[in-house]
């Protein structure tokens, strides 16, 4: 009987079967191929990328809140949580200036100095209402506001008053004669807008209301006391957004 062949066959058989496989099938898993290096290059680079969005989010973390003003805030407004909005940022050495967004908004502090819409507050921009020497005066305004006329914007106020020859329909006089204008304020802020809502919506007229050094308003209260036409120039550029 020729039995070599077939019990030489069995018997490598059975040395491939001691070690768990056939020969030839634990070859292939050994051997290396091209899928297998794309697949850890693969790994390699979603791990890379991980880590750098991991260092992103935590360099955004690291900055500090601030507080920022959510509108413009004029001279003599009061700093409220209403009026103000979170921001983060990095300022490094400067961060001392500007108003903590760690910490509540100190509570009875008005606007010194206007801050423009979403720019961080300057902690030298308010303070306490004793700091602020400007006071607000009402101004009547003939007409619509001027364009660029808002909170934060500057303004010229000029007026004339009625002349004193019986001007404004006065016997002796020309009616609806006034003096040549002349200004009572130069580069005056302005602190608010009066719509029609208010005392003077029921006569169809506007005011502004301006920020007035006291050295300035005998001038201010004579003119409207004693009727004088009262024109807001605008100051070009002025107007908070870079608009006016």
């Amino acid at each position: 009987m020729n039995a070599g062949p077939i019990g030489a066959a069995a018997g490598g058989t059975a040395l491939a079967a001691g070690r768990g496989l056939p020969e030839s099938r634990a070859a292939r898993l050994h051997r290396p191929s091209v899928r297998d290096t794309r697949l850890l290059v693969g790994v390699v680079l979603v791990l890379a990328a991980a880590l750098l969005g991991a260092r992103a989010v935590a360099a955004a973390d690291s900055r500090t809140p601030y507080w920022a003003a959510r509108d413009t805030l004029p001279v003599g407004a009061r700093v409220t949580p209403d009026a103000l909005v979170l921001v983060r940022a990095s300022l490094g050495e400067r961060s001392g200036a500007y108003l903590d967004g760690g910490l509540a908004p100190p509570a009875g502090l008005v606007v010194l100095r206007a801050v423009g819409a979403g720019e961080l507050v300057p902690r030298s921009a308010v303070g306490r209402g004793s700091a602020l020497a400007l006071r607000p005066v009402t101004v009547p305004v003939q007409g619509p506001v001027p364009s660029g006329v808002r909170p934060g914007a500057l303004v010229d106020v000029w007026a004339s008053a009625p002349r004193e020859d019986g001007g404004a329909g006065g016997a002796g006089g020309r009616p609806g004669a006034y003096a040549t204008p002349r200004v009572l304020v130069a580069g005056a802020q302005v602190h608010a807008v009066v719509g029609g809502d208010g005392p003077l919506g029921s006569t169809g007229q506007q005011a502004v209301e301006v920020l007035v050094d006291p050295a300035r308003l005998p001038a201010v209260l004579d003119a409207l006391a004693n009727e004088a036409r009262t024109v807001l120039v605008a100051v070009p550029g002025s107007a908070p957004g870079g608009a006016g």
